[in-house]
């Protein structure tokens, strides 16, 4: 079992306590910069799959955006040779890939808003991970002082030991704590569509064919006013 379960754990995380608990200082601080590593890495590979998805979904709306301006090329073309009825299963596929175009944009919403938490979340690991290594060789040689004075200590009056290590704890209590906080980040959630859209897209394929109607039907005047 690891000395962090999450990120979260890492970044809340009081080194100086977790040291004071260990029996071997030395060997902890180096746990724990090994573990602060790897999540390192696990965050950076969340963030590379993040933006690989993005760009997938960028990629996804395009492609429905030039459908939908396909479909309505195909719509005019259509009605400008009297078929209506094609005109109208155009129009009606030009509207499945304009929804589809608008519910990918939301989800890349959602996605943008992951890659900058990400981003955030990696800058604190790496501004906590530059700590403990900065702190790294200062805990060890505190420790081998610790161990040295209480050699020296045994050796010339073993009734001082306590007295000394005991000062020697309490300076260390006095160390600054390392803890600082971080809410956990919220993935955010989906926007949901609005009602009045919801009511308005049945009527919205009719209105479009009026509008084509009418282009087209001005189109035909002018070239017959032209001829």
């Amino acid at each position: 079992m690891g000395i962090f379960s999450r990120f979260t754990d890492i970044v809340n995380s009081n080194i100086n306590a977790l040291l004071d608990k260990a029996e071997d200082p030395e060997k902890m601080v180096r746990l724990i910069i090994q573990e602060m590593e790897d999540t390192l890495v696990e965050v950076r590979s969340a963030s590379a799959k993040t933006l690989a998805n993005k760009k997938e979904i960028v990629n996804q709306i395009a492609k429905y955006e030039s459908d939908a301006s396909d479909w309505e090329a195909k719509a005019e073309l259509a009605l400008s040779k009297d078929r209506e009825d094609l005109a109208r299963a155009a129009l009606q596929e030009k509207k499945k890939s304009a929804e589809a175009a608008e519910v990918l944009s939301k989800e890349l919403a959602i996605v943008e808003e992951q890659i900058s938490k990400l981003q955030d979340e990696i800058g604190q690991l790496q501004e906590k991970l530059a700590d403990a290594k900065s702190r790294q060789k200062t805990i060890i040689m505190r420790q081998k002082t610790a161990s040295s004075r209480l050699e020296v200590k045994k050796t010339l009056d073993s009734t001082k030991v306590d007295s000394a290590m005991g000062r020697f704890e309490q300076y260390e209590r006095k160390i600054d704590d390392l803890e600082s906080q971080v809410d956990a980040y919220d993935l955010g959630k989906k926007t949901l569509q609005d009602e009045f859209a919801e009511l308005e897209a049945s009527d919205k394929v009719e209105d479009e064919l009026a509008a084509l109607k009418a282009k087209v039907k001005g189109a035909n005047k002018s070239t017959e006013k032209s001829e």
